[in-house]
Order: C-alpha cells, then sequence, then structure tokens
C-alpha cells in the first residue's frame, strides 16, 4: 500500500495538473494577444527593410537595430550616431521624468486635501478628479491646446493684465508637449497618492507635533515614508505612458517635437523601415521595463520596511 506521504504527493500533483488545465485558455489568449506581437516585433526588428515597407522574409540583418544608435553619412559613408533618433529618445525621457514631477508636487497635496477632509465628502472630491477620464484623450489634447495657443485663454490673461504684450510661442514647443502631458496624466498621480494616504493614521502626525517637529519635519519623517507606496505606484503609471505618448506629441508639438512614440510611427508610415519602427519598439519596451523593474525593487523594499 501507498504511504500517507506519497498519496499526498500524487494529491498535490493532480491539483497542479489540474490548475494548469484550468488555466491554459487564459495563458493561450495572452500569448496570442499580447507575446505574440511582441515576437513578431522582435521577428521583424531583425529581418531585411522592403523597398514598399514591410520586411522581406526569412532575409535576416541587423540593420534596424543598427540604425537605432548610428546612420551612415550620406556622402562619405562613414559612420556616426544617429543624433535625431538620440535626440528624440532624449526627450522622451526628459519630458517624462519631468511631467512625473510636476504631476508629484501638484498632486500630493491634491491627495493630501482630499484624505483630511469628512468621509462622507471624500467620494465627491475622487468623483471630481475621475471626471476628465470620461472624456476622450484626443479631445482632451484638443482642449489644452485652446488653453495655450496664441490667441487661447492663457495668453488673453497674460495679456489682459498687462503681464505681456505679444502673445508667448508656447505651441509646437517642448513646454506644450509638457503641460499637456501633465494636464492628461495629473490624475494618475492623485488616484495613488490618495489610496496610500486615506490608510495614514493621522494620529502619528499629531504624534510628531506632540514631540515639537516642525511641518516640513513632518513630512520627511512621518508622512512620505508612510505613503512611499503611492508616491512609487503614481509615479510609474505618469511615466510610463508619458514615454510612450503618441497624440499629445502630435497635436501640441506639431510634429516639429516629436517623441518615441511619433518616431515608431513614422518608420512603419512615411519612413517604410519597418525593421527599424521595430527596433524602436523593443527598444521603447525595454525602457518600460527598467522603469518597472525599479518600481518593483524600490516597492519591495518599502514593504520590508513599513510592512
Amino acid at each position: 500500500m501507498a504511504s500517507a506521504a506519497e498519496i499526498a504527493r500524487q494529491g498535490r500533483r493532480d491539483e497542479i495538473r489540474s490548475r494548469w488545465l484550468l488555466s491554459a485558455p487564459a495563458l493561450i489568449i495572452i500569448f496570442a494577444a499580447a507575446i505574440g506581437p511582441l515576437f513578431v516585433m522582435l521577428l521583424y526588428s531583425f529581418m531585411v527593410r522592403g523597398d514598399y515597407g514591410d520586411v522581406k522574409f526569412w532575409q535576416f540583418s541587423l540593420d534596424g537595430w543598427f540604425s537605432v544608435l548610428f546612420e551612415r553619412d550620406i556622402f562619405d559613408d562613414t559612420l556616426q550616431l544617429a543624433d535625431a533618433h538620440l535626440s528624440i529618445v532624449w526627450r522622451s525621457i526628459r519630458l517624462s521624468f519631468i511631467t512625473t514631477v510636476f504631476t508629484l508636487a501638484l498632486g500630493f497635496p491634491t491627495a493630501y486635501f482630499i484624505a483630511t477632509r469628512p468621509r462622507h465628502t471624500r467620494e465627491i472630491w475622487v468623483f471630481l478628479v475621475t471626471i476628465p477620464f470620461w472624456t476622450n484623450l484626443l479631445i482632451r489634447t484638443f482642449a489644452m491646446q485652446q488653453v495655450i495657443r496664441n490667441e487661447g485663454i492663457l495668453n488673453s490673461l497674460l495679456r489682459f493684465s498687462g503681464i505681456i504684450d505679444e502673445p508667448l510661442q508656447i505651441m509646437h514647443t517642448d513646454w506644450a508637449i509638457l503641460f499637456g502631458m501633465i494636464y492628461i496624466y495629473l490624475p494618475l498621480m492623485v488616484l495613488p497618492l490618495y489610496a496610500s494616504m486615506e490608510k495614514l493614521d493621522f494620529r502619528l502626525i499629531e504624534a510628531g507635533y506632540d514631540l515639537y517637529a516642525g511641518r516640513m519635519r513632518v513630512l520627511r519623517r512621518i508622512i512620505i515614508p508612510l505613503v512611499s507606496p503611492g508616491i512609487i505606484a503614481g509615479s510609474i503609471l505618469v511615466f510610463i505612458p508619458s514615454l510612450g505618448a503618441y497624440v499629445i506629441p502630435r497635436v501640441l508639438g506639431g510634429g516639429k517635437n516629436m517623441m518615441l512614440g511619433n518616431l515608431i510611427e513614422l518608420q512603419f508610415g512615411a519612413g517604410r523601415n519597418w525593421p527599424l519602427g521595430a527596433a524602436l519598439s523593443i527598444t521603447l519596451m525595454v525602457l518600460v521595463m527598467l522603469a518597472l523593474l525599479v518600481y518593483v525593487r524600490n516597492a519591495s523594499r518599502s514593504g520590508v520596511q513599513h510592512g
């Protein structure tokens, strides 16, 4: 007769096999809908560019990846850095980081304000924060365009108050993209921060004041460490979509101030260089994965320190 330990091991094996069988349909869907297209992009990045777009199948080449960082001079065929690509990558990272910083600076006091309201009114404030999500992204971007254009609300107010004589040229600059991304992605920072602050034990803040700590010291030593998971989550939720933004730079940047999303679309469209577009897509995915790794590492460390 089989021992009790063998029966238990067999039962565990049967349970694991049943779980895999039950999750097989979901795993197949995930592979087909997410991993499959990424694999296609990875495959395209190692193929030869077609004459009219597309790729020449089963003709492998590293030209796509080579073109991400380097280019050859059209006159003497010398090798040089692809300054245009590198500047677009740097602009994408820089604007995404600045957007994250500004949304954090605006979202932190907003979330704190909501968390300190009476409990029966907090839902109203959260509801007001989520209202922009009811509108299409393109419509919100055009709304920001009406604010910052030469004859828009901002310039009209500045001229009416006498601060400026001529309208400020904000449209089709990095500033326009920055304003647009801050406006669009601010709710993504406020909501995770509010979720962390709602659980904050405000008796700890009162204890800090009782121990003669100033407001800045209470903020640095009590509030920020306790809500750090919300800060990290909100930063990731803002940084990642900002890095791959397409509509905002296209509308507010006017096509002159491109970001990674616009450069990828250009290669698959007018540029007809699908291997380069695929290589840039994988590069963007790698940047996103690095940001997620930073988030996971900091979240784990925060859980160890405050959990």
